[in-house]
């Protein structure tokens, strides 16, 4: 038997971490780890709990920007994020971020993932070797999305580019060098919505960016700047999640040889595999709470300024949301996904993340792309949050 991970954070990126979360579910689903120095939450009840809980918020008070970012562009930009912030101006401007995503009709972001999906495919080849493979899934998202802000196509590469150093500023376990990069990204981004704000905001009224700033108007926000940043903030959002949901999927499928043969079949059965790879493999493993005053939460005393790590990926097999756990089931029935998160903090961008994971797992199916060969070496990338079967970038 494999030993287990030392804790739920090195769980993450353990070649199996899925038996000693079974573990915590049974044994210990809200615990104090005297070692990590933070609550941990692995049921789904627990998980529940804090996710919905008023004591919780999604920053610590006392820091409610990362020090390392503070005055800084990145800092800007986290600050405004919804996301990343609670407070009397998160609520209303959380429905208008909610607001304009729904706006997005599921047909048009189908058919901007399936295009980017094509061309990429026919310039970086991801079929070749897994190196292609990661580079063709980290950029994906990021010209799916920037192409619905409003980004020229030109200028996709060089956003593609400081997305990825923007996002990794801000990842727990950062280094210095990666913060700083991300902030030098960071103030480029600023700089480049900056100067087509003018444009996409009044000449182009179906972009993302338009469709966020009429919800932003709507409940009172009409600040530019909030507005940009939380346009820039939906690139890094998709930046490690969506491509790990598409590893996630073809070590899936290279594992469950049968599953992938009924999708060559039908194709039309890709929506449940994703469905269940978000379950059974959650690219995003776990999130963080931050108690603000005293209280109970799932039976359990807690007190101002605890921290909580939450586990979705362990929620996501607990048998009594999901019977039977362990079995990769695309036929099963009233699953729950704890991946997305829940409550106030929900992700709003789930659907848009799994239309672009799809139109990319589809694109490499399409093309003949070998699940097994793709996935066979790779290991998963250093991380304490993202579960991902990605080789590293080139």
């Amino acid at each position: 038997m494999m030993a287990f991970p030392d804790d739920p954070i090195a769980a993450v990126t353990h070649p199996d971490p899925y038996p000693y979360y079974a573990d915590l579910v049974a044994r210990r689903p809200l615990y104090r780890d005297g070692v990590l120095g933070l609550w941990v939450a692995s049921s789904a009840d627990a998980v529940t709990s804090v996710l919905t809980s008023d004591l919780c918020r999604v920053r610590p008070p006392t820091e409610p920007i990362p020090a390392a970012l503070r005055g800084s562009p990145a800092g800007t930009i986290f600050g405004h994020v919804v996301r990343f912030n609670d407070g009397a101006a998160h609520c209303p401007l959380k429905g208008a971020v909610s607001a304009s995503f729904d706006a997005i009709t599921a047909v048009r972001v189908a058919e901007q993932s399936a295009a980017w999906a094509r061309s990429l495919a026919e310039k970086i080849e991801p079929t070749r070797d897994p190196a292609r493979l990661s580079r063709f899934a980290v950029h994906l998202p990021v010209y799916v999305v920037g192409s619905l802000l409003g980004v020229p196509d030109d200028l996709l590469p060089q956003t593609a580019a400081w997305t990825g150093d923007f996002a990794r500023c801000f990842f727990p376990g950062s280094s210095p060098e990666q913060v700083a990069r991300g902030i030098v990204a960071a103030g480029q981004l600023l700089a480049m919505f900056g100067d087509l704000a003018p444009a996409l905001l009044g000449e182009s009224p179906d972009t993302l960016l338009a469709l966020l700033a009429r919800e932003a108007r709507r409940v009172g926000r009409d600040d530019a700047e909030v507005i940009v940043a939380n346009g820039i903030g939906f690139l890094p959002l998709q930046y490690d999640a969506t491509p790990a949901l598409i590893g996630n999927t073809l070590r899936a499928l290279a594992s469950h040889p049968g599953v992938h043969a009924r999708l060559v079949v039908d194709p039309g059965l890709l929506d449940d595999v994703i469905d269940e790879v978000l379950r059974y493999d959650a690219p995003v493993q776990n999130t963080r709470r931050f108690v603000i005053r005293d209280g109970e939460i799932a039976g359990h005393e807690m007190h101002a300024g605890d921290a909580i790590l939450v586990v979705l990926a362990a929620a996501n097999r607990d048998p009594s949301a999901n019977p039977c756990p362990e079995h990769f089931d695309i036929s099963r029935e009233d699953r729950r996904v704890f991946t997305f998160g829940a409550g106030m903090h929900a992700c709003p961008a789930a659907r848009l993340a799994t239309t672009i994971a799809r139109a990319g797992i589809a694109q490499l199916l399409s093309a003949g792309a070998d699940p097994q060969r793709l996935t066979k070496s790779a290991t998963y990338r250093p991380s304490h949050n993202v579960r991902s079967a990605l080789a590293p970038l080139e």
